[in-house]
């Protein structure tokens, strides 16, 4: 079987996936553009695009390990004939990928549909003629994509599945908590061109709440080492002490009274974990007025308010002129112990929906389901 991840947070994903599919028939084989936690679970790399993962303008740098990404599966589909393909999220790779496997005659399971409902509708044409069947992780894209003609069913959030498994260390929560009152954390993201842009903006905030509460502790989380040169050469930079907390972020969230977020499943992180937040996202404005604002079709870019259909969270997105408005609302919630817990419980309402699921089960079975007997080529 064929399955491709091209990022962090998918290659988790899949591999939860591979898990599944394995569980119920172990003479399942899987094989494909795989990152480090998919080969922990058994696939076979034909190639590795997670340490080079984009997003936007920096996708165009990895134009070059996509060309090679797709000759490397078109050497797999010339010698193998899979019984199906799972991909995983990134659209931008994966839409042109599913129409060379698609030309092969592998049936196509796309799991964590594109965003379409937010931008890109123009794509659904795509969708609809390269895909057999549709994993979507929100309540409300189940709907959206079957009124579309694609066949879609949803399968809750995987970020659910693995928040609600994870075991925190209550100690290194703790820990957290005795460096500083208040404590507040900065989650840049896991793309360097991205924590390059949303960190800067994050540590002037830090400064500006610094000045106003000098017991104020400030952690930033490192995703991963290739953003750790990107993090320390700007914490270089800032007038605020801000320590770093590399790994896995969730002791940080647990332990933060205000988390400043870029964009992305980071904010939905959060919201799991029940922590305040505010999100940042600091895009390029001419590259918004030039082409993205034609293209969105969300009220909200968060993924928070999207759900809610409301600001529960501050947005401060796709781009922000000056931090100061940002680093005022800060010190707003950060003084207002009631306003933290009224965020808190409206974020509860938010993410309750897409709690109790597990979407690696409900996905395995509707791959199992689409190949049938085919399912022990690779």
């Amino acid at each position: 079987m064929f399955i491709s991840a091209a990022e962090p947070s998918a290659d988790a994903h899949a591999a939860n996936l591979i898990r599944a599919v394995r569980t119920r028939d172990p003479l399942t084989c899987f094989a494909g553009v795989a990152g480090p936690r998919m080969a922990d679970a058994g696939c076979e790399v034909l190639f590795d695009m997670t340490r080079h993962s984009a997003m936007l303008l920096g996708a165009i740098g990895a134009a070059g390990r996509a060309l090679a990404m797709f000759r490397a599966c078109n050497r797999f589909l010339q010698s193998r004939s899979p019984a199906a393909a799972v991909v995983v999220d990134s659209p931008t790779l994966h839409l042109p990928l599913v129409d060379r496997l698609r030309r092969h005659g592998v049936p196509i399971l796309y799991y964590i549909a594109p965003q379409l409902w937010a931008w890109g509708a123009y794509r659904i044409h795509k969708l609809r003629d390269r895909v057999d069947r549709l994993a979507v992780i929100l309540p409300f894209e189940e709907e959206y994509f079957r009124n579309q003609g694609v066949p879609a069913v949803y399968v809750g959030h995987p970020l659910a599945e693995a928040i609600e498994s994870c075991q925190l260390d209550a100690a290194a929560v703790d820990a957290l908590r005795a460096r500083g009152a208040p404590v507040v954390a900065l989650l840049p993201g896991s793309r360097k061109h991205v924590v390059a842009e949303v960190l800067r903006g994050q540590l002037e905030v830090a400064e500006r709440v610094a000045a106003q509460m000098p017991g104020a502790a400030f952690l930033v989380s490192v995703a991963n080492p290739q953003v750790a040169p990107t993090v320390e050469a700007q914490l270089a930079r800032c007038r605020t002490h801000v320590a770093t907390l590399r790994g896995e972020p969730a002791a940080l969230i647990r332990a933060a009274d205000l988390a400043l977020v870029a964009s992305g499943t980071a904010a939905l992180e959060v919201a799991f974990h029940g922590r305040p937040m505010i999100v940042m996202y600091n895009a390029s404005p001419w590259f918004y007025h030039l082409l993205g604002r034609w293209m969105l079709r969300t009220r909200y870019l968060s993924l928070p308010n999207i759900l809610a259909e409301r600001e529960v969270v501050p947005e401060f997105m796709p781009y922000y002129r000056s931090t100061v408005p940002i680093a005022e609302r800060a010190l707003e919630l950060l003084r207002s112990q009631e306003a933290r817990q009224r965020m808190v419980a409206d974020l509860e309402t938010v993410v309750a929906p897409l709690r109790g699921r597990r979407p690696s089960d409900r996905t395995a079975e509707l791959l199992l389901e689409l190949i049938g007997p085919r399912r022990h080529s690779v």
